[in-house]
């Protein structure tokens, strides 16, 4: 009886797995790059390009409207093996961080581009090489050329931790230290970009340290909505004409403007400038704060 009864029951299970639903198919990975936008290119609705590591499809017919800058282009998600359209390319990049930690990686930079389409990507093509280098300006100078992915001094990194915010420092009190490119820290700046860009960075901090493309978004965010001490984002400093001595201000202008640290001002400034003549546009006025 015991035998029957195990080949009963083998049997069974072999005619349950010939009848089971077929697996499901692996999901698919991001699409091939359309061709590169161009500014000179008539696009019909429909018309499909890539720009920024992204497909975008054009809504009604467009011409010399970037995507993602302009409500004409929808975006049709995340694209492999096209080339890339940054104002900055990859050997330039190279060209200003030779000494960059190999975490900092060009394509974890342009995988970012996504959360804020409009940066380096709104008005003349000078003014869109300029933000660029004003932002990758700062990254080098507080991650001292990128070669910092985290606070050095973990003495310091338990003040980062501010309990008088009613969502606390679920992560642990000394969560909170600096990473990135521009040391993101505190727990309510995890907790504001991560809501954001649709990522639990307020229990999970230390993802800005284990994905690149986090650690760049994280960077974008400060550039693109915040103020700081400033009275504009750093974006708009820089699309709006107002220089970039108004994004010295918008990051660090409490400690370093108005005579604060004329020493870092001029730092600051001599890198700018020396970014700009990497990728070969002027710096344009406004330099100081």
């Amino acid at each position: 009886m015991t035998v029957l009864s195990a080949v009963i029951a083998t049997a069974a299970f072999l005619s349950g797995a010939a009848n089971a639903a077929p697996a499901a198919p692996a999901a698919a990975g991001p699409a091939s790059c359309a061709p590169l936008w161009s500014s000179s290119t008539a696009y019909s609705a429909g018309g499909t390009v890539s720009h920024h590591g992204r497909n975008w499809t054009a809504k009604w017919w467009t011409q010399n409207e970037n995507p993602g800058a302009t409500t004409v282009w929808a975006d049709a998600g995340a694209c492999t093996g096209g080339v890339s359209d940054f104002a900055i390319s990859e050997a330039e990049f190279d060209e200003i961080f030779p000494d960059r930690d190999p975490f900092y990686t060009y394509q974890g930079l342009i995988d970012a581009l996504h959360a804020y389409p409009r940066f380096a990507n709104t008005g003349t093509e000078q003014t869109r090489s300029r933000e660029a280098a004003a932002f990758l300006t700062h990254a080098d100078f507080e991650s001292v050329g990128l070669q910092y992915v985290k606070e050095i001094n973990e003495a310091n990194y338990w003040i980062k931790c501010d309990y008088s915010q009613p969502f606390g420092c679920p992560a642990g009190q000394s969560a909170y230290y600096g990473r990135g490119p521009i040391m993101f820290s505190w727990n309510f700046n995890y907790k504001a970009a991560g809501d954001a860009l649709g990522l639990d960075l307020l229990n999970d901090p230390w993802l800005v340290e284990r994905d690149p493309s986090v650690a760049w978004q994280t960077a974008l965010w400060y550039w693109n909505t915040q103020n700081g001490p400033g009275t504009m984002t750093s974006h708009d400093a820089m699309v709006g004409g107002a220089g970039f001595g108004e994004t010295i201000r918008s990051l660090n202008g409490s400690l370093e403007c108005d005579g604060g640290n004329p020493e870092s001002v001029r730092a600051r400034v001599a890198k700018y400038e020396h970014i700009t003549d990497v990728i070969g546009v002027a710096p344009g006025s406004g330099l100081t704060c």
